[in-house]
């Protein structure tokens, strides 16, 4: 963790208990040594930050320090709650984590009247389970689509008959209640569409593919918004 992550996360430890917090605690919190936690509280505390105590008590932060306000209004602030929620409640876990952690840092940096909205608000994100079926693959997944590196996986269609495809992971689309990859299939020389929740093995390779103009992310999205205008359909497996 770097120091101004450990900074920010100083804060929001202290700004988020009523009691003092020891320098033992949150050094053991942040997984640094105690004489690193010494030396970040005096650079918090030559920066400005009201921070109340000393080595040996522990801890607390002045109960109505605010820092800067982002600046958000309230649809905003609703609108960015909803995204995160969505990512949290409908991701598999490292991508629900960091939502939660970018969530929690953008709280802690709101005034009081716009935080409240967290618990107020009416919209909701229920968890509907669509996050489990992406889950199994999604973090090696994720990284062969960054990398550019082809996968093998197996598959079982719509008709229960499975298939062994050798596929170029160009990207991940949320439609509400599946999550589906989008690929170019060297079986079918094409697009095509795979639902995650049918992909029973996976197996990611370390060759890489390349990208053109005639084989990419924006080429699939630039032939679907044709399909959709002749009322086609993606070319789903």
């Amino acid at each position: 963790m770097h120091k101004a992550e450990r900074l920010f996360k100083i804060v929001n430890l202290l700004r988020n208990r009523r009691t003092v917090l020891t320098a033992k605690q949150l050094a053991l919190e942040l997984g640094v040594s105690e004489r690193t936690l010494y030396r970040d509280m005096q650079s918090l505390t030559a920066s400005g930050v009201p921070i109340e105590g000393e080595a040996g008590v522990g801890y607390r932060i002045q109960r109505h320090f605010e820092c800067p306000p982002l600046m958000f209004d309230r649809d905003e602030v609703e609108a960015i709650l909803l995204g995160a929620k969505m990512v949290r409640n409908w991701s598999d876990r490292q991508l629900a984590a960091s939502a939660s952690s970018a969530l929690n840092k953008i709280l802690a940096v709101l005034p009081a009247h716009l935080r409240e909205i967290e618990e107020t608000t009416a919209i909701r994100v229920p968890d509907l389970q669509a996050g489990a079926q992406f889950t199994e693959h999604s973090a090696t997944l994720r990284e062969a689509i960054q990398r550019r590196l082809i996968v093998e996986i197996d598959y079982e269609d719509a008709q229960h008959c499975p298939s062994r495809r050798r596929v170029w992971p160009l990207g991940l689309f949320f439609w509400g209640s599946a999550w589906t990859l989008v690929a170019w299939c060297e079986l079918r020389g094409d697009y095509r569409v795979f639902r995650l929740d049918r992909i029973k093995q996976f197996r990611q390779t370390s060759t890489n593919f390349l990208v053109s103009k005639t084989c990419s992310l924006d080429n699939f999205m630039a032939l679907q918004r044709q399909c959709a205008s002749h009322d086609g359909d993606a070319k789903s497996e």
